[in-house]
């Protein structure tokens, strides 16, 4: 068995990069970052360091070198690359392809620790809706009780996927009496994959927003305004938006009421044009 970390482990690559080299140091004491790049065919001898500390990213190039100098191959050198395309590529569409490459490998699903819980969480819309729809007083474990219930529908294997899932993360418990209802627990991911797994978590409850235009208007509250500000007032803007969600938050966690529905708020502030100092 080897002695080095097992890449489908890791969420960050950069973290697996800094275990693996200790690792190999701890093997073999002789081992450099010298050694490692003329191995990955670097040219400057301090090219895994820099990596490793963020102060560079790799390219398709440069991660195929490290790839051959970390002596991966098969489903291990895809699964590498698809991290380290996870947080270096450029545009967003090709970072969430390589999201969810990692989410599906087999590999990934069998070694995630705690700190893929996040990763998971926020994968599909219906997972934190079926963790607060716990919390009701009337909630049914039951497939084809959620599915029905939650808006808009999902199918009854999408509930018992829901429901697994909240299970081996630990945010759902079931009770002596049988119940079920949310658990107390954290989860914790890296903050570069933190940023992946909540764009998507975005994207999908925006869609629901634009879904619940077709709701009575007494079941939704939708509010706009376009405003030109200084842009020094954004940072300020940001924090009101923050205290006004912690607001929202204290409200519901302090209601005496039993809970019987599931909200979605969105607070969304984004330019509508380029910053004149940008221009």
């Amino acid at each position: 068995m080897s002695d080095l970390p097992s890449v489908f482990a890791y969420l960050d690559f950069r973290a697996y990069l800094r275990d693996w080299f200790d690792a190999k140091k701890e093997k073999n004491p002789r081992f450099s970052h010298r050694l490692f790049a003329r191995k990955a065919d670097q040219k400057s001898p301090s090219a895994l360091l820099a990596v490793i500390e963020g102060k560079r990213n790799l390219t398709p190039q440069s991660s195929d070198g490290f790839v051959n100098a970390l002596g991966l191959d098969g489903e291990e050198a895809a699964f590498f690359l698809a991290l380290v395309r996870m947080q270096c590529a450029e545009d967003a569409d090709t970072r969430d392809l390589a999201l969810a490459q990692v989410r599906s490998t087999r590999r990934f699903r069998e070694a995630q620790r705690l700190e893929g819980g996040l990763l998971e969480y926020l994968a599909r819309w219906y997972y934190p809706a079926v963790r607060e729809l716990a919390s009701c007083a009337h909630f049914q474990a039951d497939p084809a009780w959620i599915s029905s219930v939650l808006r808009p529908p999902i199918t009854e294997a999408q509930a018992a996927e829901a429901l697994r899932v909240l299970f081996e993360l630990g945010m759902l418990a079931r009770g002596a009496d049988g119940r079920v209802t949310p658990a107390e627990t954290s989860v914790v991911t890296p903050h570069e994959v933190a940023g992946l797994a909540a764009r998507q978590y975005h994207l999908a409850m925006i869609e629901r927003a634009r879904e619940s235009l077709s709701f009575p208007s007494k079941d939704r509250h939708l509010l706009g305004v376009t405003v030109a500000v200084p842009a020094e007032m954004l940072p300020t803007l940001k924090r009101e938006l923050d205290r006004f969600q912690e607001r929202v938050l204290e409200l519901c966690d302090g209601a005496a009421d039993a809970r019987g529905m599931v909200l979605q708020l969105n607070l969304q502030l984004f330019p509508l044009s380029m910053n004149s100092e940008e221009k």
